[in-house]
C-alpha cells in the first residue's frame, strides 16, 4: 500500500469542496487528461466518475466508484482501469487547527497490480500521489486566498 500525507493550509470544508466536484478531478489528479462524465449525485456511495487517463497519445478510460463517503471527512473510491485491474483509493481529511491533514492511501484490489504490489510499485505510486496532493493543496490555498470559489 502506498500512503501519502500532506498538510493543506486550507480548512477541510474547502478541500472537501474540491473532492465533491467530480468535474474538477482533472485539475489535480495526475495523469487525468479529461473528465468524461461525473454522476450528478457525486460523491454519494455508488456514484461514478469516468475519466481518460494517460500520457500523450497512450490513453485509456478509467472509472471510479464511490464506496465510502463521510462528507467533510472521508472518501473511498474503487478505481478501475482495464486491463490493469482495480485499486482502492482512500482519502481522509483530518482537521489540523484551521488546516487539513490529508491522508491518501492506494492499494491494488484486482489485476496485475496485486502481483507487483510491494516496494518498487508502491514507491512509484507514492511519488505520483505526492504530486497529486501538491496540486490539490495549491488549488485549495489559491482559492481560499482569492475567495474565488465558495466553500
Amino acid at each position: 500500500m502506498a500512503r501519502n500525507r500532506r498538510l493543506i493550509l486550507s480548512p477541510p470544508s474547502r478541500v472537501w469542496g474540491l473532492l465533491s466536484d467530480g468535474h474538477r478531478y482533472g485539475e489535480w489528479v495526475s495523469g487525468t487528461q479529461q473528465v468524461i462524465a461525473a454522476d450528478p449525485q457525486w460523491p454519494e456511495v455508488g456514484a461514478r466518475l469516468r475519466v481518460r487517463v494517460g500520457l500523450g497519445p497512450l490513453t485509456l478510460d478509467d472509472s471510479c466508484v464511490v464506496r465510502i463517503c463521510e462528507p467533510q471527512r472521508r472518501l473511498e473510491l474503487e478505481a478501475k482501469a482495464e486491463p490493469f485491474g482495480a485499486a482502492r483509493i482512500a482519502m481522509n481529511l483530518i482537521p489540523w487547527g484551521e488546516n487539513t491533514l490529508f491522508v491518501l492511501e492506494w492499494h491494488p484490489l484486482r489485476g496485475p497490480g496485486t502481483r507487483m504490489h510491494g516496494l518498487p510499485v508502491d514507491y512509484v505510486v507514492s511519488i505520483r500521489n505526492g504530486m497529486m496532493l501538491t496540486k490539490l493543496a495549491r488549488i485549495a490555498v489559491r482559492e481560499q486566498q482569492s475567495g474565488s470559489r465558495p466553500v
